[in-house]
C-alpha cells in the first residue's frame, strides 16, 4: 500500500495468541470485544497487549450501533466507549479502533498523512450514509481508503428490501446477484468503492478477504463469536 508517510493501518487476526484461556471455544483466539460474553479480564488483557504492540499512547473504542454517528477524538480521554460508528483524529499516536465480525471496516485518510478516520459499515451503515458522515466530519479532504476484511458477496444473502435501500440512493444494482429463492447476494466491497469514488476517492486498498470463508470471526457463520479490530494511527 502506498499510504502517506507515518500512517499505519491494519486488522488483528483470530490466530494471535490469547493471553488467558477462553471461557468458551467461540472466543478462542484474539477476541477484543467486551460485549459478546467473553471473560472481560481476558479481553482487557488483549487490549493492553495490542496497545503495547502498536506502540501508541491511546486507543479509542466505540459502542457500535449501526448508526451514522462519527466522533472527532484528539486529546480527550474517554473512560467509557463512545456510542457511534465512526472516528476521526488529527492527533499522532492515537489509534482509532473499529470491531467487526462480518461488517466492513473502512479506513480513510488525507494525502498529507495529518488526518485519519475509521468507520464501521454493515449494510445499514453503508445505506444510511456512514461513509459520507465520516467524510463530512473530517477537517481535510480524504484521498485514500483501505477496506478491511468483511463477508464476501458469495456468502452475504440479503432480502429485496436491502437492495432497494441501496438502489434508491446509489447506482449499485450490479452489486447484487439474485438467488433462486428471490433473495440476493450483496457485495459490500463494491458498494463501498462506489460511494468512495463519488467523493473522489479512487485510491482504495484491500477488499479481497471473506470473514465467512476464511479464518476470521464471523457472526453469520457462528452468532456466538468474538470480534477483530481494525486500527489506524499516525506515528
Amino acid at each position: 500500500m502506498n499510504l502517506p508517510n507515518g500512517v499505519v493501518v491494519g486488522q488483528t487476526t483470530v490466530n494471535e495468541q490469547g493471553l488467558l484461556d477462553a471461557s468458551d471455544e467461540a472466543f478462542a483466539g484474539f477476541n477484543l470485544a467486551l460485549h459478546v460474553g467473553d471473560n472481560p479480564v481476558r479481553v482487557q488483557r488483549h487490549r493492553i497487549a495490542l496497545l503495547k504492540q502498536l506502540g501508541v499512547t491511546k486507543l479509542t473504542w466505540l459502542n457500535q450501533t449501526h448508526s451514522t454517528t462519527c466522533h472527532i477524538v484528539n486529546d480527550q480521554v474517554t473512560f467509557d466507549a463512545l456510542t457511534g460508528d465512526g472516528l476521526v483524529t488529527q492527533q499522532k499516536s492515537h489509534a482509532l479502533m473499529i470491531m467487526t465480525a462480518d461488517c466492513l471496516p473502512v479506513v480513510i485518510g488525507n494525502a498529507e498523512g495529518t488526518e485519519v478516520a475509521n468507520l464501521h459499515a454493515g449494510w445499514r451503515g453503508l445505506a444510511g450514509g456512514m461513509i459520507e458522515a465520516t467524510l463530512n466530519s473530517m477537517k481535510t479532504k480524504a484521498s485514500w481508503a483501505w477496506l478491511g476484511a468483511c463477508i464476501s458477496q458469495a456468502c452475504f444473502e440479503v432480502g429485496a428490501e436491502v437492495k432497494q435501500a441501496f438502489c434508491e440512493k446509489y447506482d449499485v444494482a450490479d452489486a447484487f446477484v439474485q438467488r433462486p429463492n428471490g433473495k440476493y447476494h450483496a457485495d459490500l466491497y463494491h458498494i463501498a468503492r462506489f460511494i468512495l469514488a463519488q467523493h473522489g476517492i479512487t485510491q482504495v486498498y484491500g477488499g479481497e478477504a471473506c470473514t465467512y470463508q476464511q479464518n476470521y470471526f464471523s457472526y453469520r457463520r457462528t452468532a456466538n463469536t468474538g470480534r477483530m479490530a481494525t486500527f489506524v494511527f499516525m506515528r
